[in-house]
């Protein structure tokens, strides 16, 4: 994944103190979900799980709390695993942190092929029987992979500083050690790179959520432009 990439920095226009820097290069990519259509999973022991294998971690109470909230509205007509999971359907890790949990290779909130309510995620299920985004449903680490959000304070020089936040590509370094195991990843495989659209556009409202709307249309601008330069530094999965 050590390839040139191309940036843009521009503040936020909702608020001077902040910085947004964006990979152009992984935003005008082809890349999509192509999960169900021949995602084999990032573990060949669960190749129907896409990345769905291990359970999703809160990133805080807020997001807990909002999930907890869809899965009261679950029934087993969406939801494969309702009547054995029940309300049993969080677990901590080894450090304490609270997630869904895994049960038999897959998250429990994972629909097999054979269920008649559909396969994938319950919760996307409902969202789309509820009209509503997938992304106001489920956890946040779900519906922002593999677009990726950071922090970072930087010092301006003059013993002031601003907030810079990025957003790019999870790669897979993104999941810390534990990456190297992965038996495949989306992101940096041309077996993905096929989207009808670039990635912002097809993940507009995962963009505007991370982002606000102000901020997205200025991204925007900036990928259109992008898009039509002779020099931009092109992600080589989505290349011909």
């Amino acid at each position: 994944m050590g390839f040139p990439r191309s940036w843009v920095e521009f503040p936020n226009p909702d608020d001077a103190d902040e910085m947004f820097r964006c990979d152009l290069t992984w935003l005008t990519s082809r890349w999509t979900c192509i999960f169900g259509a021949g995602c084999p999973g990032i573990y060949d022991s669960s190749p129907d799980a896409g990345c769905c294998t291990l359970g999703a971690h809160f990133a805080d109470d807020e997001d807990h709390q909002r999930v907890a909230e869809a899965v009261g509205r679950l029934t087993p007509a969406l939801w494969q695993r309702h009547d054995e999971v029940g309300d049993d359907w969080t677990e901590t890790d080894d450090e304490g942190d609270l997630k869904t949990r895994a049960l038999d290779g897959a998250c429990v909130f994972h629909n097999q092929r054979d269920f008649e309510g559909g396969y994938g995620c319950a919760l996307h299920a409902l969202a789309l029987s509820e009209g509503r985004e997938p992304l106001e449903l489920k956890p946040d680490v779900c519906w922002q992979l593999p677009l990726r959000r950071q922090f970072r304070d930087v010092d301006r020089g003059d013993g002031t500083s601003y907030q810079e936040i990025q957003i790019g590509e999870y790669v897979r370094a993104g999941w810390g050690p534990g990456g190297h195991d992965l038996d495949w990843y989306c992101s940096s495989n041309t077996e993905a790179h096929v989207g009808m659209e670039p990635v912002y556009v097809s993940n507009r409202a995962e963009l505007v959520a991370l982002m606000g709307a102000a901020a997205y249309a200025e991204l925007e601008r900036h990928c259109v432009a992008f898009e039509s330069s002779d020099a931009a530094s092109r992600h080589p999965a989505s290349e011909d």
